[in-house]
């Protein structure tokens, strides 16, 4: 196994995640990844997708023009992106689909590198952050190659709680686990309701998930699956990833703070920087 034995299977939900996609989600992708690239396009570019999942921001750049490479170390995760690529676009030959490992350099060694290295909520995943980390800026262009990464933030004693949880549900047999994903969804959307209420707002959630949907594409009952069971689990402060990449000779170009959720950097060559956007 990829660091641990103890591991959630992303994949499977990923796999479920499939019934759910709509062309409407997939142009949200799309534009989600415009907007923080700061481009209209992705022609004349290659995109490495690191922990590609569903496959749905792999076709994102595809549709935007790229020439993408997808692995992931879930085989159902592979298996997905390979359906959603049957479905949509099965004749897009500038699209590779395999299964690899962000810890195997001997695998990361063969790829090249790439114009845009994206790796969105999977980093942290690895049982190895920090060493997933630095292996992925070899992959990076230079001096021209941005690197996208979302991970994990450190809030601290939150942060513990939740990776006690987590590990909790990954040891626990199936009815365990959709008896805990009830109890903490209820949980959550019920707070949510009570706090848009004080305000005055509208509590009922058929809003704030269309909301949800209209930001990256993706479903909020799929991601919330992947966030109780998302084990192994980092974090890390966003200081300890700037200086992290600072000492590699990288820079912040790109940040989205997340809360409990992922903080979104995306890192230049220090050479090619074109100064610092916060968002």
């Amino acid at each position: 196994m990829q660091g641990t034995e103890l591991r959630f299977e992303f994949g499977k939900n990923w796999s479920a995640f499939l019934s759910a996609l709509t062309e409407e989600r997939i142009t949200v992708a799309e534009a989600s990844l415009k907007q923080a690239l700061g481009v209209d396009s992705l022609h004349n570019r290659n995109f490495l997708d690191i922990g590609c999942g569903s496959g749905l921001f792999s076709l994102a750049a595809i549709r935007l023009g790229a020439t993408v490479h997808s692995f992931d170390y879930d085989p159902d995760s592979v298996a997905t992106t390979q359906e959603l690529k049957r479905r949509c676009c099965p004749d897009a030959a500038q699209w590779t689909i395999e299964r690899g490992s962000a810890l195997d350099p001997a695998y990361l060694s063969k790829l090249g590198q790439f114009d845009i290295v994206y790796s969105w909520g999977v980093l942290h995943h690895t049982g190895n952050m920090w060493q997933a980390l630095a292996n992925v800026i070899p992959l990076v262009k230079e001096p021209d190659g941005r690197l996208f990464i979302a991970i994990y933030n450190d809030l601290g004693t939150r942060t513990r709680r939740w990776c006690a949880i987590k590990k909790f549900f990954v040891s626990s047999n199936p009815i365990v686990q959709w008896l805990l994903l009830i109890v903490l969804f209820a949980h959550n959307q019920s707070r949510l309701a009570i706090s848009h209420l004080l305000r005055l707002d509208n509590p009922l959630p058929f809003r704030r998930w269309r909301a949800y949907k209209a930001n990256r594409g993706m479903s909020v009952w799929r991601d919330f699956v992947d966030w109780v069971g998302g084990y192994p689990y980092e974090t890390a402060k966003p200081e300890h990833i700037f200086e992290f990449y600072r000492k590699r000779g990288m820079t912040l170009e790109f940040l989205r703070t997340g809360g409990l959720g992922c903080n979104e950097y995306i890192f230049a060559f220090a050479e090619s920087q074109r100064g610092a956007v916060a968002a």
